[in-house]
């Protein structure tokens, strides 16, 4: 059986949706923290059980028969992920999985200016000191994102934004899809990169935005502290202010510059690009 967490989500919610087209539904449990929000599984023939990282003999019985489990990410700011993530790698190992999969991130590592990239370095270092086989899938950094750190570009004709670097920004439905076809038979030992194709800066997305648009979209860097600020005298704390900013530190450093092609070999496909994604909504008047 494979139990995936985290299924009412949706990255995890995407993925069983891909499983279900390649495995028998028998053959796939999902955990979760309201079983309620996965009746559409159960009613589709998925086993589904609470499980919560802060809840380790819940978590034991959602994994119970698993021969794979895929755990996401903890995404509580408050919480102590890694914390989280070692309870549910332990309960998956006393449950028997001979095969944990994690959904880890691209530029993964314990020095890296964006903390979750430190939590995922934390827990792939967790899972390899347990002695079952293990998968990171270290996810380029999701391109949804970029909806609010591009900013309101369409109103105004401007990315304003800290200095970045190149990103391999990839379509979090294509990491999904790429993990199913993991679990249905495609094993990798220890971290996995998945990314579309090519990485790009602000700078470039403001040049596809300007041919998309068919108007010119400037691109104009703001000093970090008066990124700070500003988003602070919008309402937002500064923590979140300051989380956001490691994003631009850590892009700036290159951490998330590099592309591989393992999720197109995968998908069977190329991979969205931000082109794509910048022509999902229509082009707006300013």
């Amino acid at each position: 059986m494979i139990v995936i967490t985290g299924a009412t989500g949706a990255l995890n919610g995407a993925t069983v949706e891909h499983l279900l087209k390649l495995v028998p539904a028998d053959q796939i449990g999902v955990s979760v923290r309201d079983t309620g929000k996965a009746q559409h599984f159960a009613d589709r023939g998925v086993r589904v059980r609470r499980g919560a990282y802060d809840d380790p003999a819940a978590l034991l019985d959602s994994f119970e028969g698993a021969d794979q489990v895929l755990l996401v990410s903890s995404n509580d700011p408050h919480g102590d992920s890694v914390a989280l993530h070692r309870t549910a790698v332990e309960a998956a190992v006393a449950a028997g999985a001979t095969r944990i999969l994690y959904t880890s991130h691209q530029g993964a590592g314990l020095d890296n200016p964006f903390q979750p990239a430190r939590h995922h370095a934390a827990t792939e270092a967790v899972l390899a000191d347990r002695g079952v086989a293990w998968t990171s899938l270290r996810n380029g950094f999701y391109a949804h994102s970029l909806g609010w750190l591009l900013g309101p570009w369409r109103e105004t004709g401007v990315i304003a934004a800290p200095a970045d670097g190149p990103v391999s920004w990839t379509e979090r439905a294509d990491a999904a899809e790429a993990a199913a076809v993991i679990l249905a038979g495609r094993s990798f030992d220890g971290p996995v990169t998945l990314t579309a194709g090519a990485a790009v800066t602000f700078d470039d997305i403001a040049a596809a935005a300007s041919e998309l648009t068919g108007r010119d979209v400037s691109r104009v860097v703001v000093d970090d502290e008066d990124f700070v600020a500003a988003r602070v005298a919008d309402g937002a704390p500064e923590f979140m202010a300051r989380f956001t900013l490691s994003i631009f530190q850590a892009a700036r450093e290159g951490r998330f510059t590099g592309v591989d092609p393992t999720l197109e070999t995968l998908l069977g496909r190329a991979p969205r690009t931000v082109a794509d994604l910048l022509a999902q909504e229509p082009p707006r008047e300013a």
